[in-house]
C-alpha cells in the first residue's frame, strides 16, 4: 500500500488550489490528487459558455499546464474514484481496488449533476453540463446536426446553455418548474429581465410547468410536460442542480445532511479529514452564520487556501467574501454577497438599457448586489456589504450617486 502525507480527493478548482496552496505555503510532504476526470485539473465555468460555444479550446481551460504538477511534485491519479474511507486506518479505497494511506485527507469531490427521475431520463441525447465528458457528448450531438433542444432548469447552468445554443443557431425551449427563472438565487427584477432577454433572443420559455416524461425508444425524441403538451426535440440539456458527492465520507461516519458539515477551519467530524467547495456545509458569516453550501469557484478556491494554511501551521477561520458571475449573450452578471433572507430590493438603473443593478437589503442593511453590465456597482457594492452598511433605498436607487459615497 502506498502512503501520502496529503491525499486530495477531487481534481476540480478546490482540489487543484489545495495542492497549489500547500506548495506555496512551504509544505514539503508528498501530495496525491485523485480525480474522476481523466484529464488534468481544468476550469469548470467555461464548459457551459466558451467551451460549448467553440470559442475556447480545452487546453486553455487547464488550471495549470500539465507539466506543472510534476514540477511541483504533486502526483495525479486520474480516472479513479474513492469508494470507501477508513478513518481509523487513514486509508482510502479506490474503484480500481487499490488502497492509499493518508496523513491528512482533503475531500474536494464537489457534486454530481442531478439527474432526471422521470421516465425517459436515461435515454441517449439527455445531457448534463457538469464536466468535460458531459459537454463533449453534447458537442457530438451538435456536430451530428441536432437542431431542436429542450433545456430543463432555469438556473444559471440552464440559462447559460440556452444562450450558447441560441448563439449556435439551434431551436431552444427552456422548461422551468417554478414561476420564474433564477427563482432560488435572485429577486424578481433580475428574473424577469433574463426572461425577457431570452425570449428576445428566441428562446421559448415555459414557466411553472413540470416535466412528466421523456419520449423515445433509444434516443430522446420529445419532452412531455405536465400540461399535456409534448415538445419534440433532438436532444435535452438538464440543469437542475447538483447532488453533493459525499457518500464515502458519510458512510465513514462524517456528520452532514446537505453535503458534509465542516468547522470554521474546514475540518469534518473525522480526524485529519477536511472538506472544501461545493460539498462542504459551513457556517457562513455573510449569511449570519447559517450553515449553507456555496457552489462557486471563489468558495472552493478560498476554502482550499484555508485548509492549506492550516496544514502548514497558520490555522485561521474561513471568512472569505462570496462572489459569483454568469455570462449570457452580451450580458455579464456579477454578484457580490449572499441575498439569503433579504426583505427588500432596490433597482438601480434601467433594465431597458441593459445596464443595471439589484441591491438586496435585510433590515435596511446591504447584503448582496446583482450587477448586470455594471462593474462599478459590483465593486462598490461589495464594499458596502463588507462594511455592513445601512443605506436609504432612495440613495441606493439614485444613479447620480456612486455607491461608495454611501459608506
Amino acid at each position: 500500500m502506498i502512503n501520502h502525507d496529503v491525499v486530495i480527493v477531487g481534481s476540480g478548482h478546490g482540489g487543484a488550489q489545495a495542492a497549489i496552496a500547500l506548495r506555496q505555503h512551504g509544505f514539503e510532504g508528498s501530495i496525491l490528487m485523485i480525480g474522476r476526470d481523466r484529464v488534468p485539473p481544468y476550469e469548470k465555468p467555461p464548459l457551459s459558455k466558451e467551451y460549448l460555444a467553440g470559442e475556447k479550446p480545452f487546453e486553455r481551460l487547464l488550471i495549470r499546464p500539465e507539466a506543472f504538477w510534476a514540477e511541483k511534485n504533486i502526483e495525479l491519479m486520474l480516472g479513479e474514484a474513492v469508494t470507501k474511507i477508513d478513518p481509523e486506518q487513514r486509508e482510502v479505497h479506490l474503484s480500481s481496488g487499490e488502497t492509499i494511506g493518508y496523513g491528512r485527507l482533503i475531500w474536494a469531490a464537489g457534486g454530481d449533476a442531478r439527474r432526471l427521475s422521470c421516465p425517459g431520463g436515461h435515454l441517449d441525447g439527455v445531457h448534463a453540463v457538469r464536466d468535460k465528458r458531459d459537454v463533449d457528448a453534447l458537442l457530438a450531438d451538435l456536430d451530428d446536426g441536432a437542431q431542436r433542444f429542450v433545456v430543463i432548469g432555469g438556473g444559471y447552468i440552464g440559462l447559460e446553455a440556452a444562450a450558447v445554443l441560441r448563439k449556435l443557431g439551434r431551436d431552444v425551449t427552456l422548461v422551468e418548474s417554478m414561476d420564474r427563472v433564477l427563482n432560488r438565487v435572485a429577486g424578481e427584477e433580475l428574473s424577469h429581465f433574463y426572461e425577457e432577454e431570452h425570449r428576445r433572443q428566441g428562446v421559448d420559455l415555459r414557466l411553472g410547468v413540470e416535466v412528466e416524461r421523456l419520449t423515445g425508444e433509444v434516443r430522446v425524441t420529445g419532452v412531455v410536460l405536465s400540461d399535456g403538451e409534448e415538445v419534440p426535440c433532438d436532444a435535452v440539456v438538464v440543469g437542475i442542480g447538483i447532488v453533493p458527492a459525499v457518500g464515502p465520507l458519510i458512510a465513514a461516519g462524517a456528520a452532514g445532511a446537505n453535503g458534509v458539515d465542516v468547522s470554521e477551519t474546514c475540518h469534518t467530524s473525522l480526524e485529519k479529514v477536511y472538506a472544501i467547495g461545493d460539498c462542504a456545509a459551513h457556517g457562513n458569516s455573510y449569511a449570519e452564520g447559517a450553515v449553507i453550501r456555496v457552489e462557486s469557484v471563489q468558495n472552493a478556491h478560498d476554502m482550499a487556501t484555508t485548509v492549506a494554511k492550516g496544514i502548514c501551521g497558520d490555522s485561521q477561520p474561513y471568512s472569505a467574501f462570496p462572489w459569483f458571475w454568469s455570462n449570457q449573450y452580451d450580458l455579464r452578471l456579477q454578484t457580490a454577497g449572499l441575498n439569503i433572507g433579504y426583505d427588500e430590493t432596490v433597482l438601480r438603473g434601467d433594465p431597458a438599457e441593459r445596464s443595471f443593478s439589484v441591491i438586496y437589503l435585510k433590515e435596511g442593511r446591504v447584503i448582496a448586489v446583482d450587477a448586470v453590465n455594471r462593474t462599478k456597482d459590483y465593486v462598490q457594492g461589495r464594499k458596502l456589504i463588507e462594511a455592513r452598511c445601512v443605506a436609504d433605498p432612495a440613495d441606493l436607487a439614485d444613479t447620480e450617486k456612486q455607491l461608495k459615497e454611501l459608506r
